[in-house]
């Protein structure tokens, strides 16, 4: 039987097939370029071109098929009703049911944001102390990152985009290249790159950098634009604000300036009197006592709505001796709150017994985050208690030993210190105090040691956080609480050494390859064997 005679043309039909091969893949590179385009994934400024060039690849495609089915009927005949046709099209339906499935997870996900942060120490995902500044919004915020072309955004982009996802809807951003539209860098008062302004109905704050810190801290004074001044008190022989010997302040004093507090120090035996602007006082580790005459004003000021954080440490520690001190009478008279002349021995801490461990944390605004995370440790500590209740006065204790615990009141030196039944107050003891009086809004919180707020224990455990929730509840700045910025892990890469390189390079160009290469070879001689 004489074979079917074939079209003349149907030898240039592969022509058609070739024209039709370029003409898709030029469509297809055209419309992911479109695709990424949408997504803002880099920019273009006039975008004719590329969608003329989309409309001739399509345009080839369609005519390159056209002409090959023109050229070689034959072949598309049997292409469209053979056995392959029914295995071509069970493929073409698996794989547009697999695209589709694809579409629709990835649309899902996107109108429903969700992600998973992997790394150990979260540095991916925002700061409680973030998530609290958020949550605290009273109206909408809307950030402008002024970046030029010069500087990446991809960070920023990153970072903002998680303040959006974690504030409920109250938090939007845009970029806006300061080059390209002077005037609005102009009007929010912008002259640098990669800063942002953050705006809340007619009040603004610019972030002089795209960092989480950065960006909470002026959330913060958008928050609470009005100013916050607390004082330490000076003038007997208190450890200073400036120095970085490990004895002194400049840590606390730092971490409440990042927190948009304006701290100072106050002498009240040069002023005689107190700021208008002070939200507390800050009596940290006074050497010697106060005067009367200072503890007057303190009380003038604390019953005018003021606030003191007073720490004072065990007597043996300071030049106090014999003298009286006029504080801690007016803590004990005013406050209900007694300072007592003795030295904690805490056998919790079995290593030294002389500081004391916060076993037990009290419920207080000031230790809401602190209950289970963290523990306090005062080094050389005295107790404190809480005498008769004074009229409108509300105490509560917010650090407490165990009763592993005892106040020693006759430590003499080398001698090991032995629980005395008669002399020795015994545990749980109270190691810090708040008190809040209800007639006059005046608040106090007394501890019976200053050393855990030092540059050398500030940082140790929840010290730092203690010291700062005491100073924000003191100066009613409760909405502050905890929002101590969180430093991501310094991570640094070790190169391999010269055998591990090498076994990488073996790996990665050989052994992988090779596997893949076998894999392959192993599955066509198979096929072969099989006919």
């Amino acid at each position: 039987m004489a074979g079917k005679k074939k079209t003349p043309s149907a030898q240039y039909a592969f022509i058609g097939l070739i024209l039709a091969l370029v003409a898709c893949v030029s469509t297809g590179l055209i419309g992911a370029a479109k695709g990424m385009l949408a997504v803002k994934m880099f920019t273009l400024e006039n975008t004719d071109g590329l969608n003329l060039a989309l409309q001739i690849s399509v345009a080839l495609l369609i005519v390159g098929l056209a002409a090959y089915a023109i050229m070689a009927p034959d072949t598309v005949r049997r292409f469209l009703t053979g056995r392959q046709a029914r295995y071509g099209s069970n493929s073409l339906i698996l794989a547009l049911a697999f695209v589709g499935i694809i579409f629709v997870a990835n649309y899902i996900v996107f109108q429903n944001p969700k992600s998973w942060d992997l790394t150990e120490d979260k540095s991916n995902t925002l700061a409680p102390e973030t998530l609290q500044a958020l949550a605290t919004l009273p109206e909408k915020v809307t950030a402008i990152a002024f970046f030029t072309a010069n500087l990446d955004s991809a960070s920023a982009d990153e970072l903002l985009l998680k303040f959006k996802t974690n504030s409920g809807g109250k938090f939007d951003y845009t970029f806006v290249d300061p080059d390209l539209d002077p005037v609005a860098a102009r009007e929010a008062g912008i002259t640098g790159d990669g800063k942002i302004m953050l705006q809340m109905g007619q009040t603004k704050e610019i972030a002089s950098y795209a960092g989480e810190s950065e960006i909470t801290k002026t959330l913060i004074r958008l928050i609470s634009p009005e100013p916050r001044v607390v004082y330490f008190l000076e003038g007997h022989g208190e450890p200073t604000l400036e120095s970085s010997d490990m004895a002194n302040f400049s840590t606390a004093k730092a971490t409440l300036e990042s927190k948009n507090y304006t701290v100072n120090a106050l002498n009240l035996i040069s002023t005689n009197s107190i700021p208008e602007d002070a939200l507390s006082i800050i009596i940290a580790g006074p050497k010697k006592p106060l005067a009367s005459s200072e503890v007057t004003l303190l009380k003038k000021y604390v019953d005018a709505g003021g606030s003191l954080v007073v720490m004072e440490d065990p007597t043996l520690l300071t030049e106090f001796g014999d003298s009286p001190d006029p504080l801690a009478s007016y803590l004990t008279s005013d406050w209900g709150i007694t300072l007592n002349n003795d030295v904690v021995i805490d056998l919790v801490n079995t290593q030294n017994p002389l500081q004391a461990v916060s076993s037990q944390i009290g419920q207080h605004p000031i230790t809401q985050n602190l209950t289970q995370n963290y523990i306090v440790i005062l080094p050389q500590a005295r107790s404190l208690s809480i005498a008769a209740q004074v009229e409108n006065v509300t105490p509560t204790s917010i650090i407490l030993t165990t009763d592993q615990s005892w106040g020693e009141t006759e430590l003499a030196s080398g001698e090991q210190p032995v629980f005395d039944t008669e002399k020795d107050n015994p545990g749980p003891l109270n190691l810090a105090i708040a008190g809040e009086n209800a007639a006059t809004q005046g608040r106090v919180v007394v501890f019976g040691n200053s050393l855990f707020a030092t540059n050398e224990g500030f940082d140790a455990y929840g010290n730092g956080n203690m010291f700062i929730n005491s100073v924000d509840w003191a100066a009613e700045q409760e909405d502050l609480l905890n929002f101590t910025p969180r430093e991501n892990t310094l991570r640094t890469f070790i190169p391999p050494t010269n055998m591990g390189f090498i076994i990488m390079i073996i790996v990665a160009v050989l052994v992988l390859p090779g596997m893949v290469v076998f894999a392959g070879v192993s599955s066509w001689l198979s096929r072969r064997k099989r006919g």
